[in-house]
């Protein structure tokens, strides 16, 4: 019988009763560290997850434990190259140094605006989301195709990682 997976690092609210027939669990667990076997999983799917994870140490180890676990992949992440930030919906804030994006997010953007965080909230945000170049996605993804969505049909709006299933 073939199932779905879905990972989460926390627990989440789902009622598989609702879908009865498809064959879907959710997990808890860290993406870096899969307790799953080489080869688990015939697909594995991420959508804007690996810009999240933190350093550049963490998307590594995130990147090549989808590696290990799928047969084929799908990974998708926001192009550090595309001049809107999707998580703070503003021009040009991920480009800023570190200790000026923590006042620029919360103040000046309209996830700030909206959300209202606590200082701590968006310290936080800023330090969990690093977006990714095309270099970096080439190098964390060597046994996949690149492919790159466009906005407006000339930048960069997001990289597609894609393996095709292994023979």
């Amino acid at each position: 019988m073939q199932r779905i997976d879905i990972l989460n690092i926390h627990e989440i609210d789902f009622d598989s009763d609702e879908y009865p027939d498809h064959a879907i669990s959710t997990l808890v667990g860290d993406g870096c560290a899969l307790e799953f076997d080489d080869g688990s999983y015939d697909i594995v799917f991420s959508n804007s997850v690996i810009e999240h994870v933190g350093s550049w140490e963490k998307q590594q180890e995130f990147a090549a434990e989808l590696r290990r676990v799928g047969g084929a992949l799908w990974v998708q992440t926001p192009a550090y190259e595309c001049p809107i930030e999707p998580h703070f919906l503003a021009p040009a804030v991920h480009w800023l140094p570190r200790s000026v994006r923590r006042f620029v997010v919360r103040w000046l953007t309209p996830w700030g605006w909206l959300q209202r965080p606590t200082r701590e909230e968006s310290e936080r945000m800023v330090c969990e989301i690093r977006l990714l170049t095309r270099s970096e996605v080439l190098s964390l993804f060597p046994d996949c195709e690149i492919l790159t969505e466009r906005l407006l049909w000339v930048l960069p709006k997001s990289y597609v990682a894609v393996r095709r299933a292994r023979s």
